[in-house]
This record gives C-alpha cells, structure tokens and sequence, in this order.
C-alpha cells in the first residue's frame, strides 16, 4: 500500500464543478474551453406581428458579425444566444466551437492550445456552471452524459469537424426540457451541422501557424442526385498543433459525412456520422509555486529521454525545488492521449397533418481512449527506473430521443420521450520502459505493449446505465406578442457496476466499490415568459428546476461516489447520497432597433446538494471520499450593448458580474473548514469583453478584448490567481471567383495579441482547500495563422 499524505481538494462542486479529471494522474486534467462573438440579443420566438417580423430581419441583415438570438423552429421557449456564421469567420478553421462563445457575457473559456481542441486542456463556465453540468448536443447528439471521464464526456471538437458546423446556440435560461441530457443544471448548448449542398462542388483550405502547425480541409457536396432532392457530402479535416513549450504534437484527423432525403414537401430523413482520431502531447500541470520559483515555461523532458532517465534514477536534477511539490511530478518524461470516436444517427422530422409533426433522433456513439503518462513511482520490471501508467476506458452507448409536436388554436403542445443505454469500462495499467540505450522510449500516444503487455494492473470498472426521460410542454399564445410556455420532465437513470479487479497492493484497498446508483424525479418544472412589448422592446422571465444522474468514475477520478477508497465508504456514502438538483431564475429585457441591440440579464441559481470530491493521497495516487456540500448560491447580472452605426460596423461591449458562494461549513476527515460565505473556485466574478469589426468591399477586420477578474484556487480563498487581459485580431479578404476558383478569401489572424501570460485551466487536479497546489495549465502565448480557402 502506497504511503498518502491528506490533499483536500475538490473535483466535482457539482455545482462548480471543478474540473477534475483523471485516476492516479499527472496529465488527467479537464475538458474546458470556449470562444468568441459579439452579442446582440433579438426576439426569442416568432412573434405574431407583421411589423416586427420586419424589423427583425432589417437587424439581422444589419448586425451579422454579431452573435443573434435566434428561435427554435419547433419551440420557441427560452431566449437563446446564437453565433452567427459571419463571427464564425472570424476565427482560425478548427477552432472548437466553444471558443465561439466566450465573447457572449457570463461566458468564461480557456485553452492551453489557441484552437481548443486539448481536450484535457480546455475550460469553460457559463454564469458559475462548468461545462459537464450544461446540456450539450450535436445534431441532437448528446455529448457528456454520464461518461467515464470526470471532465464532461465526449469532447465537442471531437464530435464534429467546425467547418461543417451550421449553427450554435446557447440559452441564457436553464435549457429546453425537451434536450436529451441527464446533467442539464445550467443550460444548454446546441451545436447543428450544415446540410449538403444543391448544386455539386466542394471546398478546400489549408492553414499554417506559429510553432509549425498546419491544417487540411477537403470537403465533397454531391448536389442534388434525383429529382426527390437527395444529397450528401463527406469531409476530412487533419490538424497538427505544434506545441509552443515543450516537444510533442497535438494531432487530429476527423471525417464528417452527412446525408439528406426529403420526405414530400415538408418532411425529411438525414443522417450524419463523424470518426475522429486524437493523438496528443500534454502541457505539464504547474502550481503557484513553481510560476514562482521555476518560471513560466517548465515542460516536459520528452524527447530527452536520457536526462530524464537519471533524474528517475538520483543521478541528475531535474528543473528544481518547490516548496511542498514533489519534483518528481515537475520534470516528467511526457504525458498525453490518444482517443477515437465514432458517432453517428439519424434524423426524421415527418409532418404527419398540418397540425402534427414527428421529431425522432436515432443514434449511437464508440469512443476508446489511452491517457498516460510517465510514472516514476512504479518502476519497469526490467530495471528502469519508471514505467508509462495508461489509464484506458472504453464506452459505448445507444439512444433513442422521440417526440410529437401538435398545434391546437394557441397552444403548441409536445411530448416525448429518451431513452439512453451506455456500457463503459476503466481500467489503469503500467508499461515497460526500456533500459538506458536498448531501445525507444515508449510514446504517451501509443502503442504501449512494444515491450510486451502491462506488467500491472491497478483496477478494473465496469458500469451499465439506463437513462430514461419523459418531458411535457405547452406553448400559449396568451395575447399579442405575449406567450408562456409552460412544461415539465421526468427522469431516472439508474447505473449498475464497479470495480471488477483490484490490485489491493496498487489501491490499499481490499474491495473497490460495486454497486447500483439510481437518481430519479417525476416532476422537474420549466416556464418561460416571453413578451414582446413591441418591434423594439421585450420583457423575459425563466425558471427552471433540473436534476443531474450520478456521474462514474473509477478509484481516484473523484466526480463519483464510485471513486471513493473502498467498498464500505461506498456503502456508507450511499445510504444519505442524493443526485444535484438546481433551481434557476432568470429575468432581463431586451431592446433592438436597426443599429442598437440591448440586453440586459439579472439571475440567481440555488444548488442543492452539491457534490463535493476530497482527494485523500498524493498527485499521483489520489483517494477521494464524496461529501454533500449542502447548497451553494449563484447571483449575478450581465449587460450588453452592441451598437452598428453604419454599414458594415459593428461595436460591441458586455460585461457581467456572478457572486458565487459556499453556503455551508464542510466537516472532513482532513479537518473542518469554515467554507460558508467563501466564494467559488475557478469563475471570475467580474468579466468585460469588448469587440470590434469592420467590412468594406471584400475585406473584414476585427479586434476582440477580454478582461477575466480574479479567480479563487483554494476553497478558502487564500490563493487566487489575477484578473488579466486577453486579446486577438484578425483580418480577411475574399476574392470573389478565380478562374475555376469561387470565393477565394485569404485570412489572417493573429491569437493572444499582446501575448498575455495567463493561467487557463484551474483545478484539473482538484482545487485545495488552502494553500497552493500542482493543479494549474499555462493558457497559450501569441501564435500567427494563415489561411488560403476556396469553393469550386
């Protein structure tokens, strides 16, 4: 048994959650990034007045480099904040789609790469809520329910290549009770792809950055191929990131393909699938101390295969000392990942009367993936002095998400039903390293049996969920321009499983947890009330309850009861454990003419039952026990104004403003800590953006600045981490047709303009609850991209 010293820390505030991530890992951090657009806030649903339909379009045509509120085509309920295709542009091809979002108020994503696409080095929170509490989906899809992995799932750039992203949507409210989605507490975000083409062609473009990256995109449209209107396209994207501290690559290849077959006039049938391979070097995780001791750019030692072997051995140093840190988890040889996914479904919206349409969403998802990293404390049995630990998982899972729509005088009223099976599997396993000099080091991305199988096995988890969801609504148009909608869901998921071998000499445990988990509530109530005073002004109210299933995670990866030291605390813990429930409100109004959008939002969320993951051990080898943080509150306000005074300007500034708190003293095996009145970790309470951009002709420039304020590292706030300014700019000029060539645009843009050094990811290790903590990731200095596109 391994000797642990007590690290309280916290991975899952279920509520804040922060982003905890893997079992006995240096590399295992978080999945957490957003981006940008300038927001300007239109009417919420389709409004019955001539006159305002009117002048909506006139303020769409006007402000489209902004970010739009759109309508749902089927429910209108609560508002949502759109990014419009125009702001799309604006950001290097395969940017992930959540950095589109981060110039929306309340919004706060981060990245160690400038793309997003680390998907352990990603960050994002919506209005105090990380990312693995918002509903996610693509094309219906949904990405991070219930998955092994602690940091949210699936990892959106992975699920769908960006250039065949048609739209993304986010509500400012608690999401849609008709979104498949177990962990829903603070909204929802949905991502829908573009369909094929009329006409057949394609599209290319090649992009090349700073520190020797590059990136391909090839796309395929068929246009129509009969005269019922089938048409498909396929794409394929490869991304090599080249890292901008240490040596490694960040690689990526992806294929999207999707298919259309209308169904008579108003009626269709599509289907859709997307493969991606990710093989990718880590950042290393740093602490306060070593910024402070050892300087920004402390990577890992990878390919210098040599140094790092004697520093395992004693006889070499590694970068230095740090108080409280051990240095055998700064100067590691290396650590990554190497993940693949294969997702795909179908789509069937049939008009079935003119009063009764039939929505149904088949689909299924695979994803396999290796997470390793340079383990000094388990030697090769050969003699050398470390081995490669690979935490490996596998998922598969199904559903099946179906509803019917009926219109009825002034009610549209829907019901429908989900249903979700997901089988995963977690195991943790040690690799030979060779001798000194007889042969290649092992790489983080694989293949890790070179010199033969695993020689140990940490643990084994197995676990089987059902998910089923039941949801009710009504929207009432109660009077011009005024409509309520009014609905409900149900849900219970219950998971079976746990730990299937254990290593009690690896765990110190002589029985892992095994058992069944259910969270079910009958009644989990939305209303939403719209009212549109007039073409200009609208009044809206959202209140919403949610409940979020049981998370699994193995023995370390502490989101979970199930990764707790042994069976009996399982047992225990069990007995009074409740699912995370959340109640939000939400109030604003909104104001929009042809050359001013207004918005302004107050909220507040109560958390209830919140789960809490104290991390008992070392870095490397964490235990966690799960507490029931009781409640935590969130209470904030944003306002934004986006101004386009004249053709093809548009000026945008938003700030908000979250005062997030613990509402209760945490008493723990480690100690009691007086967390009540204490602010939560890893979200800025204070956040302004400003952007700005200009199109004339065929060219468009723009320029976008972030200010993050303080953030708290430690749960009693005696470690932070500043507020600082983030930057980026960028310009584009398209061509128009040359020779075979359409549209041929040239794009420049430039990330981290002033090249800021600031911290990006906090708490992928789990916070502290005082002090300082090896659980921080640098975000990623001022890079340079090029771009050459074109369509034929």
């Amino acid at each position: 048994m391994r000797t642990r010293q007590f690290l309280f820390s916290s991975i899952a505030l279920l509520a804040v959650e922060a982003p905890a991530h893997a079992a006995s890992s240096k590399e295992t951090r978080a999945h957490r990034h957003v981006a940008a657009a300038s927001v300007a806030v239109t009417p919420t649903h389709q409004t019955t007045a001539a006159a305002h339909r009117t002048a909506h379009k006139a303020v769409e045509a006007h402000a489209s480099e902004s970010v739009a509120v759109t309508g749902r085509p089927l429910t209108g309920r609560d508002a949502e904040q759109a990014v419009s295709k125009a702001v799309m542009r604006q950001y290097v091809p395969g940017t992930s789609p959540y950095r589109m979002l981060d110039r929306m108020p309340g919004v706060s994503f981060s990245s160690t790469d400038p793309l997003g696409i680390d998907s352990f080095g990603t960050n994002l929170y919506v209005r105090g809520f990380f990312m693995n509490q918002l509903g996610v989906t693509v094309d219906g899809v949904p990405l991070n329910d219930q998955t092994y992995q602690a940091v949210g799932g699936m990892n959106l750039a992975s699920a769908i290549i960006p250039d065949d992203v048609q739209s993304v949507r986010m509500s400012q409210g608690a999401g849609s009770v008709e979104l498949p989605s177990t962990n829903t507490l603070g909204g929802t975000i949905q991502i829908g792809s573009t369909d094929p083409e009329d006409k057949r062609g394609g599209k290319v473009s090649q992009t090349f950055g700073s520190y020797g990256s590059y990136r391909t995109y090839v796309r395929l449209d068929s246009g129509k191929l009969n005269q019922s209107g089938t048409k498909l396209f396929t794409s394929y994207a490869r991304t090599d990131e080249g890292m901008w501290m240490g040596s490694g690559d960040q690689f990526m290849q992806q294929v999207d393909a999707k298919i259309v077959q209308p169904v008579g006039e108003r009626s269709r049938i599509s289907a859709f699938f997307n493969w991606s391979d990710l093989a990718q070097w880590g950042y290393p995780d740093t602490s306060i101390g070593i910024l402070k001791n050892l300087g920004w750019r402390t990577p890992h030692l990878y390919p210098n295969y040599g140094l790092a072997y004697r520093i395992a051995e004693g006889s070499a140093t590694g970068y230095g000392s740090v108080p409280g840190i051990d240095g055998s988890t700064i100067s590691l040889y290396d650590g990554g990942q190497h993940e693949i996914n294969y997702m795909g479904g179908l789509n069937m919206d049939f008009a079935l009367t003119d009063n009764l349409t039939w929505h149904t969403t088949l689909y299924g998802h695979s994803q396999t993936g290796y997470y390793s990293y340079t383990d000094t404390e388990d030697p090769s049995p050969n003699g050398a002095p470390f081995s490669e630990e690979v935490w490996q998982n596998r998922q598969e899972r199904y559903g099946l998400d179906t509803s019917l729509r009926y219109h009825l005088g002034r009610h549209t009223i829907e019901g429908g039903v989900w249903y979700e099976n997901n089988n995963q599997q977690a195991g943790i396993y040690n690799y030979q390293e060779p001798l000194l000099g007889q042969g290649a080091p092992l790489k983080t991305v694989g293949p890790y049996d070179v010199y033969g199988p695993a020689f140990m096995q940490g643990y084994n988890f197995q676990w089987t969920t059902n998910v089923m969801q039941f949801h009710l609504q009504d929207s009432i148009q109660l009077a011009r321009g005024l409509t309520l909608h009014a609905g409900f869901k149900s849900m219970v998921a219950t998971t079976a499983g746990g730990a299937t071998a254990n290593n009690s000499d690896w765990t110190g445990a002589d029985a892992l947890p095994n058992g069944t988990l259910t969270a079910s509530q009958a009644f989990l109530p939305h209303l939403n009330l719209d009212w549109h005073i007039n073409r200009h002004h609208e009044i809206y109210v959202d209140v919403a309850e949610n409940m979020r299933a049981y998370e699994v995670s193995a023995y370390g990866v502490a989101n979970s009861v199930y990764s707790v030291q042994d069976q009996a605390t399982f047992l225990a813990q069990r007995k009074d454990l409740k699912p995370s429930k959340a109640w939000v409100y939400l109030g604003g109004y909104r104001y929009t003419n042809t050359w001013l959008q207004a918005n302004a939002t107050v909220y507040h969320a109560s958390l209830i039952h919140p789960i809490l993951a104290a991390a008992v051990g070392s870095l490397t080898n964490p235990v966690s026990q799960v507490i029931d943080f009781g409640h935590i509150s969130m209470t904030g306000a944003s306002g934004d104004i986006n101004i386009m005074p004249i053709n093809g300007l548009s000026f945008d500034n938003n700030v908000s403003y979250n005062k997030g708190t613990y509402d209760r003293n945490v008493d723990t095996t480690g100690g009691y800590y007086a967390l009540a009145g204490k602010n939560i970790v890893n979200y800025p309470a204070w956040m302004y953006k400003t952007s700005v951009s200009y199109t004339w002709g065929g060219a468009t420039a723009h320029f976008e600045a972030n200010y993050y304020g303080r953030r708290y590292f430690s749960f009693m706030n005696d470690t932070s981490i500043g507020g600082y300014w983030l930057a980026n700019a960028g310009m584009r000029y398209s061509f128009g047709k040359v020779s075979v060539l359409k549209n041929l645009t040239a794009s420049f843009n430039v990330y981290n303009l002033f090249n800021t050094k600031y911290i990006s990811m906090m708490g992928e290790n789990d916070n502290p609850a005082t002090g300082d903590y090896q659980s921080m990731e640098r975000g990623a200095v001022r890079q340079y991209f090029g771009t050459l596109s074109a369509s034929f």
